[in-house]
Protein backbone atom coordinates (compact mmCIF):
# COMPACT_ATOMS: atom_id res chain seq x y z
CA UNK A 1 0.00 0.00 0.00
CA UNK A 2 3.07 2.24 0.19
CA UNK A 3 2.82 5.01 -2.56
CA UNK A 4 5.44 4.82 -5.04
CA UNK A 5 8.24 7.40 -5.61
CA UNK A 6 11.04 8.78 -7.29
CA UNK A 7 14.38 8.66 -5.53
CA UNK A 8 16.58 11.10 -7.31
CA UNK A 9 14.39 14.13 -5.74
CA UNK A 10 16.22 16.57 -3.40
CA UNK A 11 14.89 16.95 -0.22
CA UNK A 12 14.21 20.68 0.55
CA UNK A 13 14.32 22.77 4.47
CA UNK A 14 10.78 22.00 4.48
CA UNK A 15 8.78 19.61 7.82
CA UNK A 16 6.39 17.09 7.66
CA UNK A 17 4.51 16.39 10.08
CA UNK A 18 2.98 12.79 10.42
CA UNK A 19 -0.45 12.30 11.95
CA UNK A 20 0.62 8.42 12.75
CA UNK A 21 -2.48 6.93 14.14
CA UNK A 22 -4.51 8.14 11.18
CA UNK A 23 -2.20 7.05 8.78
CA UNK A 24 -2.56 3.48 10.31
CA UNK A 25 -6.00 3.49 9.38
CA UNK A 26 -5.10 2.93 6.02
CA UNK A 27 -4.14 -0.80 6.98
CA UNK A 28 -7.08 -1.04 9.48
CA UNK A 29 -9.63 -0.86 7.16
CA UNK A 30 -7.86 -2.71 4.79
CA UNK A 31 -7.36 -5.90 7.50
CA UNK A 32 -3.59 -5.83 6.69
CA UNK A 33 -1.27 -7.24 8.94
CA UNK A 34 2.36 -6.38 10.33
CA UNK A 35 2.07 -3.48 7.70
CA UNK A 36 5.28 -1.52 9.19
CA UNK A 37 7.74 -2.20 6.03
CA UNK A 38 5.14 -0.88 3.76
CA UNK A 39 3.70 2.35 6.54
CA UNK A 40 7.57 3.35 6.32
CA UNK A 41 7.43 2.90 2.55
CA UNK A 42 4.88 5.57 2.83
CA UNK A 43 5.92 8.03 4.91
CA UNK A 44 9.09 7.70 2.80
CA UNK A 45 7.29 8.36 -0.15
CA UNK A 46 5.18 11.19 1.00
CA UNK A 47 8.42 12.82 2.16
CA UNK A 48 10.03 12.24 -1.34
CA UNK A 49 6.79 14.22 -2.42
CA UNK A 50 6.38 17.10 0.07
CA UNK A 51 10.75 17.13 -0.25
CA UNK A 52 10.89 17.42 3.52
CA UNK A 53 14.06 17.16 4.92
CA UNK A 54 12.61 16.52 8.30
CA UNK A 55 10.17 14.37 9.24
CA UNK A 56 7.97 14.13 12.88
CA UNK A 57 5.81 11.31 13.65
CA UNK A 58 3.18 11.84 16.31
CA UNK A 59 0.32 9.91 17.55
CA UNK A 60 -2.37 9.94 19.78
CA UNK A 61 -2.51 7.78 23.24
CA UNK A 62 -5.76 8.03 24.53
CA UNK A 63 -7.84 10.99 25.44
CA UNK A 64 -6.23 14.50 26.11
CA UNK A 65 -6.09 14.43 29.92
CA UNK A 66 -6.40 18.72 29.67
CA UNK A 67 -9.66 18.28 28.09
CA UNK A 68 -11.36 15.58 29.77
CA UNK A 69 -10.07 17.79 33.17
CA UNK A 70 -11.86 20.91 31.87
CA UNK A 71 -14.71 19.13 30.15
CA UNK A 72 -15.71 15.53 31.32
CA UNK A 73 -17.80 14.51 28.37
CA UNK A 74 -14.85 15.21 25.94
CA UNK A 75 -15.40 12.39 23.22
CA UNK A 76 -17.35 10.45 25.67
CA UNK A 77 -19.35 9.60 22.75
CA UNK A 78 -17.01 7.37 20.66
CA UNK A 79 -17.64 4.73 23.39
CA UNK A 80 -21.11 3.81 22.17
CA UNK A 81 -19.42 3.16 18.79
CA UNK A 82 -17.46 0.44 20.35
CA UNK A 83 -19.86 -1.47 23.05
CA UNK A 84 -21.59 -3.56 20.49
CA UNK A 85 -18.34 -4.56 19.14
CA UNK A 86 -18.29 -8.95 18.28
CA UNK A 87 -15.44 -10.68 20.19
CA UNK A 88 -13.96 -11.12 16.29
CA UNK A 89 -14.06 -7.21 15.75
CA UNK A 90 -12.05 -6.33 19.44
CA UNK A 91 -9.76 -9.26 18.33
CA UNK A 92 -9.24 -7.18 14.82
CA UNK A 93 -8.77 -3.89 16.75
CA UNK A 94 -6.36 -5.18 19.56
CA UNK A 95 -4.21 -6.97 16.95
CA UNK A 96 -4.20 -4.01 14.51
CA UNK A 97 -2.91 -1.95 17.61
CA UNK A 98 -0.16 -3.81 18.21
CA UNK A 99 1.06 -3.69 14.63
CA UNK A 100 0.48 -0.18 15.20
CA UNK A 101 2.69 0.19 18.06
CA UNK A 102 5.34 -2.40 16.18
CA UNK A 103 5.34 0.40 13.67
CA UNK A 104 6.25 3.13 15.51
CA UNK A 105 9.14 1.85 17.33
CA UNK A 106 10.28 -0.03 13.80
CA UNK A 107 10.75 3.55 13.11
CA UNK A 108 11.76 4.81 16.15
CA UNK A 109 14.57 1.97 15.62
CA UNK A 110 15.50 2.22 12.04
CA UNK A 111 15.26 5.95 10.89
CA UNK A 112 16.03 9.47 12.57
CA UNK A 113 12.63 10.83 12.73
CA UNK A 114 11.65 11.92 16.09
CA UNK A 115 8.75 9.38 17.36
CA UNK A 116 6.75 11.69 19.51
CA UNK A 117 3.67 10.19 21.90
CA UNK A 118 2.73 10.38 25.40
CA UNK A 119 0.10 9.21 27.59
CA UNK A 120 -3.10 10.98 27.96
CA UNK A 121 -2.13 13.32 24.47
CA UNK A 122 -3.48 13.55 21.13
CA UNK A 123 -1.13 14.12 18.30
CA UNK A 124 -3.25 17.31 17.42
CA UNK A 125 -1.78 19.10 19.90
CA UNK A 126 1.83 17.73 19.60
CA UNK A 127 0.92 18.94 16.66
CA UNK A 128 0.14 22.39 17.23
CA UNK A 129 2.91 22.76 19.61
CA UNK A 130 5.93 21.67 17.06
CA UNK A 131 4.39 24.50 14.50
CA UNK A 132 4.85 26.98 16.85
CA UNK A 133 8.18 26.02 17.48
CA UNK A 134 8.94 25.72 14.05
CA UNK A 135 8.41 30.00 13.62
CA UNK A 136 11.48 29.90 15.63
CA UNK A 137 13.63 28.35 12.79
CA UNK A 138 14.25 30.96 10.04
CA UNK A 139 15.65 28.16 7.83
CA UNK A 140 12.81 26.05 7.47
CA UNK A 141 10.39 26.75 4.06
CA UNK A 142 7.18 25.11 4.88
CA UNK A 143 5.50 22.59 6.93
CA UNK A 144 3.13 20.01 5.40
CA UNK A 145 0.60 17.95 7.70
CA UNK A 146 -0.13 14.59 6.90
CA UNK A 147 -3.61 14.31 8.38
CA UNK A 148 -7.12 13.76 7.63
CA UNK A 149 -8.44 15.59 10.24
CA UNK A 150 -9.72 18.63 9.34
CA UNK A 151 -8.98 19.78 12.95
CA UNK A 152 -5.35 20.52 11.87
CA UNK A 153 -6.37 23.16 9.27
CA UNK A 154 -6.82 25.28 12.39
CA UNK A 155 -2.66 25.41 12.07
CA UNK A 156 -2.97 26.61 7.94
CA UNK A 157 -0.71 29.68 7.26
CA UNK A 158 1.13 31.03 4.28
CA UNK A 159 4.07 28.33 5.16
CA UNK A 160 1.95 25.26 6.71
CA UNK A 161 -0.27 23.42 4.81
CA UNK A 162 -1.69 20.03 4.70
CA UNK A 163 -2.37 17.01 2.87
CA UNK A 164 -4.86 14.52 3.54
CA UNK A 165 -4.04 11.08 2.30
CA UNK A 166 -8.21 10.22 1.99
CA UNK A 167 -9.32 12.94 -0.20
CA UNK A 168 -6.06 13.10 -1.61
CA UNK A 169 -6.10 16.85 -1.47
CA UNK A 170 -3.63 19.52 -0.12
CA UNK A 171 -5.75 22.19 2.37
CA UNK A 172 -4.08 25.75 1.81
CA UNK A 173 -4.10 29.54 2.96
CA UNK A 174 -4.26 29.71 -1.32
CA UNK A 175 -6.69 27.19 -1.75
CA UNK A 176 -8.81 27.92 1.13
CA UNK A 177 -11.72 29.35 -0.10
CA UNK A 178 -12.30 26.35 -2.65
CA UNK A 179 -13.61 24.92 0.14
CA UNK A 180 -15.22 27.31 2.92
CA UNK A 181 -17.45 30.45 2.56
CA UNK A 182 -15.53 32.05 5.45
CA UNK A 183 -11.85 33.66 5.87
CA UNK A 184 -9.29 31.25 7.29
CA UNK A 185 -8.70 33.36 10.01
CA UNK A 186 -12.84 33.02 11.26
CA UNK A 187 -12.18 29.23 11.25
CA UNK A 188 -11.91 28.68 14.91
CA UNK A 189 -14.55 30.86 15.80
CA UNK A 190 -17.07 29.43 13.53
CA UNK A 191 -15.65 25.89 15.21
CA UNK A 192 -17.08 27.81 18.83
CA UNK A 193 -19.82 28.23 17.55
CA UNK A 194 -21.44 25.28 15.96
CA UNK A 195 -18.95 22.79 18.71
CA UNK A 196 -17.82 19.44 17.21
CA UNK A 197 -20.15 16.26 17.44
CA UNK A 198 -17.47 13.82 16.45
CA UNK A 199 -15.63 15.13 19.90
CA UNK A 200 -19.10 15.89 21.66
CA UNK A 201 -18.14 19.15 22.34
CA UNK A 202 -21.63 21.00 22.39
CA UNK A 203 -22.07 24.30 20.36
CA UNK A 204 -25.08 27.04 20.60
CA UNK A 205 -28.13 25.16 19.66
CA UNK A 206 -29.81 26.53 16.63
CA UNK A 207 -26.37 27.78 15.10
CA UNK A 208 -25.06 25.87 11.95
CA UNK A 209 -22.49 26.79 9.65
CA UNK A 210 -24.39 29.56 7.90
CA UNK A 211 -25.51 31.22 11.47
CA UNK A 212 -22.31 31.07 12.64
CA UNK A 213 -20.60 32.96 9.45
CA UNK A 214 -23.51 35.59 9.76
CA UNK A 215 -22.36 36.04 13.32
CA UNK A 216 -18.90 36.50 12.48
CA UNK A 217 -19.44 38.85 10.13
CA UNK A 218 -21.56 40.67 11.76
CA UNK A 219 -19.65 41.18 14.79
CA UNK A 220 -16.19 39.73 14.37
CA UNK A 221 -14.84 36.66 16.51
CA UNK A 222 -16.23 34.58 18.49
CA UNK A 223 -15.32 36.55 21.44
CA UNK A 224 -16.39 39.31 19.98
CA UNK A 225 -19.66 37.82 19.87
CA UNK A 226 -19.84 36.71 23.79
CA UNK A 227 -18.92 40.74 24.90
CA UNK A 228 -21.46 41.53 22.55
CA UNK A 229 -23.91 39.64 24.64
CA UNK A 230 -27.26 39.67 25.72
CA UNK A 231 -28.25 40.41 21.95
CA UNK A 232 -31.83 41.75 21.51
CA UNK A 233 -33.77 39.19 19.61
CA UNK A 234 -37.08 36.86 19.44
CA UNK A 235 -35.20 34.86 17.44
CA UNK A 236 -34.70 31.33 19.64
CA UNK A 237 -31.57 31.07 18.83
CA UNK A 238 -30.41 34.55 19.13
CA UNK A 239 -31.86 33.62 22.68
CA UNK A 240 -29.97 30.38 22.92
CA UNK A 241 -26.59 32.66 21.73
CA UNK A 242 -27.50 34.56 24.76
CA UNK A 243 -27.34 31.86 27.32
CA UNK A 244 -24.21 30.31 25.71
CA UNK A 245 -21.22 32.99 27.07
CA UNK A 246 -19.66 30.03 29.15
CA UNK A 247 -19.87 27.26 26.57
CA UNK A 248 -18.58 29.31 23.97
CA UNK A 249 -15.62 30.38 26.01
CA UNK A 250 -15.13 26.68 26.87
CA UNK A 251 -15.18 25.74 23.47
CA UNK A 252 -11.98 28.02 22.87
CA UNK A 253 -10.29 26.34 25.06
CA UNK A 254 -10.80 22.79 23.97
CA UNK A 255 -10.40 23.82 20.24
CA UNK A 256 -8.01 26.23 19.94
CA UNK A 257 -5.03 24.50 19.04
CA UNK A 258 -2.52 27.21 18.70
CA UNK A 259 -3.32 28.93 22.38
CA UNK A 260 -3.31 25.83 24.15
CA UNK A 261 -0.94 23.43 23.03
CA UNK A 262 1.72 23.99 25.70
CA UNK A 263 -1.34 23.46 28.76
CA UNK A 264 -2.43 20.13 26.72
CA UNK A 265 1.23 18.75 26.58
CA UNK A 266 2.56 19.79 30.28
CA UNK A 267 6.10 18.90 31.23
CA UNK A 268 6.01 16.93 27.88
CA UNK A 269 6.52 19.81 25.77
CA UNK A 270 10.32 19.78 27.40
CA UNK A 271 10.25 16.55 25.77
CA UNK A 272 9.31 18.19 22.26
CA UNK A 273 11.71 21.12 22.35
CA UNK A 274 14.80 19.23 23.15
CA UNK A 275 13.53 16.50 20.27
CA UNK A 276 13.36 19.35 17.86
CA UNK A 277 16.33 21.63 18.88
CA UNK A 278 18.14 18.15 18.13
CA UNK A 279 16.67 17.19 14.96
CA UNK A 280 16.57 20.17 13.12
CA UNK A 281 19.30 22.66 12.32
CA UNK A 282 18.89 25.98 13.64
Amino acid sequence: MSIPFNKSVELSNNVMIVDALGLAFRWKHSGAREFFQDYLNTVKSLQKSYKAKYVIIVSDKGKSRYRKAIYPEYKANREDKYKDQTETEKLAVELFFKDFEYALEYIAETTEFPVLRFDATEADDIAAYIVQKLQGFSNIEHTWLISTDADWDLLLSEKVSRFSYITRKEYTIANWNDNHDYAHEHHLSIKCLMGDTGDNVKGVEGVGPKRAIDLVNTYGSALDVVDALPIKSNLKYIQNLNQAADKILLNYQLMDLQSYSATALGPNSTIVDLAIERYIDG
